[in-house]
């Protein structure tokens, strides 16, 4: 499996000026592909493969008096940024054919001088790792990377990012091998929510830490003093790097805590079961700010590539499943619940649940059960022969003095057959 690893570094003042040159040259041989593209779409001419693409616009361009500076920046950074497009377009096609899942793609955009976001990429014939721990990038010099930890293998590509904040990251993507971990007893289901972030089905339940809400006032106050400045000056710039600091700070802090918390989890449970929830749907409601702020997408998605690395059980809960109404004791659906009710009692067996835990435990349930039946397992419980004085059964083939025969399964009313 392929993964990302991110590390800083801080460019001198040159490499500054030839990052900054690169990035420009990526954006605009973007533009022209995706120029090109729309006038041929426009004049009915068929759509131009990405080969001859890049002989017009990096090749041939390299010639022109217009763009003779492209000859000045990595060939290789500039093909990257063709494939870029290529993969725009096959996002559109595939969302406009029904093939790509979630919201519709649009249509590709021209990158804009604006985009306070950057970012170029190197394939392996472009850049290495020198033995003192600098990153060599062609036509851009040496970098002086700060390690955090070692990179786990040769990497196949990075990619230099200039982020809001003004920070320059380099990430490295590495195919690492599954390493298993020793086998554990437990499994557990995950209840995420809002109050708590994330209730387990052992009855552990994690306070949501809030960053965003937490750090609110800095932010206002940040926004506050970019207002008030003059749009196009010097300090108003400041003045939007201090802010782009502030939410990037939060980021961060939100990103290291989700990656404990997954980790510890995955560790500790042989499988884990989450329920699928629409977040795109959530935030578009009056609790878009806490949604957000929770970031339920990125702590699954830790999860699930852990959980795949470590060789552990992940399953996903479909968002349908009515985890809250049933009771995990007796699998009587016992009705909607308004949100205030934390705590209620099951009608039938009169067993008193914790909303959020309960919920947990019939996720744990289904996803255990969604798992035996992905690997083989008997999809439906067998046949039960119905007792010879059940109504409409025929005692002639039952037999007048058969014995009453022991269930091993109880009877479940057809209604509540989950």
């Amino acid at each position: 499996m392929q993964l990302r690893y991110n590390y800083r570094f801080y460019p001198r003042p040159a490499m500054r000026q030839a990052l900054a040159r690169s990035f420009g040259c990526a954006r605009v041989v973007y533009n022209d592909g995706l120029r090109l593209r729309n006038q041929a779409y426009e004049a009915g001419e068929k759509y131009i493969p990405s080969g001859d693409l890049q002989k017009q616009v990096i090749t041939a361009a390299r010639h022109t008096e217009e763009r003779a500076w492209l000859a000045d920046v990595s060939h290789t950074m500039l093909q990257q940024a063709i494939r870029d497009l290529d993969g725009a377009f096959r996002r559109f096609f595939d969302s406009r054919a029904g093939k790509l899942p979630g919201p519709r793609v649009g249509h590709p955009r021209f990158r804009s001088l604006k985009d306070r976001r950057q970012s170029i990429r190197f394939t392996r014939s472009d850049f290495r790792v020198l033995r003192d721990g600098r990153v060599h990038l062609g036509k851009i010099g040496n970098a002086e990377v700060r390690w955090s930890r070692p990179l786990p293998g040769p990497p196949s590509s990075v990619t230099v990012v200039l982020d809001r904040a003004g920070r320059y990251f380099l990430s490295f993507v590495v195919n690492v091998d599954v390493s298993p971990l020793p086998e554990v007893e437990p499994e557990v289901g995950i209840d995420l929510g809002l109050t708590h972030f994330a209730v387990l089905s052992d009855g552990t339940k994690i306070a949501a830490p809030r960053f965003l809400r937490r750090a609110e006032r800095r932010l206002r106050k940040a926004q506050q003093d970019l207002s008030r400045k003059a749009k196009g000056s010097m300090n108003r710039e400041k003045a939007r790097v201090r802010l782009a600091r502030q939410h990037a700070r939060i980021a961060d802090t939100r990103l290291d805590w989700h990656h404990k918390l997954s980790t510890r989890i995955v560790r500790e449970n042989q499988a884990v079961f989450v329920e699928d929830l629409a977040v795109h749907g959530l935030a578009r409601t009056r609790l878009a700010k806490s949604v957000h702020d929770a970031g339920w997408s990125q702590f699954v998605t830790m999860l699930e590539y852990k959980a795949r690395q470590r060789a552990r059980t992940f399953g996903r809960i479909g968002r349908f499943v009515p985890s809250t109404r049933i009771c995990s004791a007796c699998g009587i659906n016992g009705g909607a619940k308004p949100l205030g009710v934390r705590e209620w009692t099951c009608g039938s067996c009169h067993v008193t649940h914790d909303r959020d835990i309960n919920a947990a435990k019939n996720i744990l349930a289904v996803g255990r059960t969604d798992s035996q039946n992905a690997s083989g397992g008997q999809v439906r419980p067998g046949l039960i022969p119905a007792q010879p004085g059940e109504r409409g059964t025929s005692r002639t083939k039952c037999g007048a003095d058969a014995k009453p025969m022991h269930l091993d399964h109880p009877v479940v009313d057809a209604e509540h057959d989950i």
